[in-house]
């Protein structure tokens, strides 16, 4: 896995107004080789003996969520799960799918899902954020075959 420049991490700070902080550094950088919506305890395990106290963890994810660069992407058990804003609009989110099975999120930046219109008298819609659920490619392969064995 390639890990992103300083460079790169730098100027997605100044980008959005933010100081250069070590705590924001490595949040980056573990952000960035994710691949995967992420909550905040495992961004902090991604960051390793360089990560900060939970709390900074949690500040910093929040300003970087204020500041545009980094959004919530969805709430599940109570844990927020946070990504790189850079595949999402200010009104609309790529989907995700979480599996079932294995519980792993994918973002599913290839499929596109309208906005939607029209709500009902008195909605106002700010953003739209849409989760699929089922079965992820390992897992639905895995029940295939079980069902096929089975058979």
């Amino acid at each position: 896995m390639k890990l992103p420049a300083k460079e790169n991490i730098d100027n997605l700070l100044n980008s959005a107004k933010l100081k250069r902080t070590l705590p924001r550094r490595t949040i980056l950088e573990a952000m960035l080789n994710a691949n995967r919506p992420q909550t905040a305890d495992e961004i902090a395990s991604a960051m390793g003996k360089a990560r900060p106290n939970r709390v900074t963890v949690y500040r910093t994810l929040e300003s970087m969520v204020g500041a545009g660069l980094v959004h919530r992407a969805f709430v599940e058990e109570r844990s927020r799960h946070y990504e790189m804003a850079d595949r999402c609009s200010e009104r609309q989110c790529h989907p995700h799918f979480v599996c079932s099975d294995c519980g792993q999120t994918h973002c599913l930046t290839q499929i596109s899902v309208p906005m939607a219109t029209s709500p009902p008298a008195g909605f106002v819609i700010h953003r739209q954020q849409v989760r699929l659920e089922g079965l992820c490619p390992a897992c639905g392969t895995d029940k295939r075959r079980i069902s096929n064995e089975e058979l």
